[in-house]
């Protein structure tokens, strides 16, 4: 009499079922998200977003917005003066949308001759409001200003990175902060470059 041998079968190595992760695995390997890219930039037509609370998340500063390269640079104060054509007053808003992006949100305030424009006004408004809700806004031209959209579920709060604010104006000025006469922004505005 012959004994036929039964050998296990090896599993398959590409089941779906043995290769899916488990959701919460990024808590059992203990890594965290750096943030290594911070946006300025206005709030997107589509995003909800939030405005960090903190009053020190926020930063009244001198800005040139070059608007055909979309990038906006950060002024040191002692180069306002020689800069003054250039420049634009704003407030850097500390942001975050519902995908959880972080970017500073450039509101502008009113310029030396204290004129107020309503685009700027509803953008601060809107700004202020997202520090306690979630809003969204939206260019209305015939109003001449940003109407103001507030969530109506009941969202979640942010989850802020664990980074002061120096670092994040750090990581979103990395390259286009302008603190010396021979930046080569400033040479490109003179002409020079």
């Amino acid at each position: 009499m012959t004994e036929s041998l039964a050998f296990p079968v090896a599993p398959d190595p590409f089941d779906p079922a043995s290769l899916r992760l488990d959701p919460s695995y990024a808590e059992t390997i203990g890594v965290g998200k750096l943030l290594t890219t911070v946006p300025v930039r206005k709030s997107n037509r589509q995003d909800f977003v939030r405005v960090h609370p903190d009053p020190s998340y926020r930063l009244p500063a001198a800005i040139i917005e070059l608007k055909e390269d979309r990038e906006i640079y950060l002024v040191a104060p002692h180069l306002v003066e020689a800069l003054h054509d250039e420049i634009t007053p704003a407030i850097l808003f500390t942001a975050i949308n519902r995908q959880g992006v972080v970017f500073l949100w450039p509101a502008k305030l009113p310029g030396p001759d204290g004129k107020e424009n309503e685009w700027h006004r509803s953008a601060r408004e809107a700004a202020e409001k997202a520090t306690k809700a979630w809003v969204r806004i939206m260019a209305n031209m015939s109003l001449g200003a940003y109407e103001l959209f507030e969530a109506k579920g009941d969202l979640p709060e942010p989850e802020w990175p664990e980074l002061a604010f120096r670092e994040i104006l750090r990581t979103a000025f990395r390259e286009r902060h302008v603190d010396r006469q021979d930046h080569p922004l400033i040479k490109r505005l003179r002409g020079e470059a």
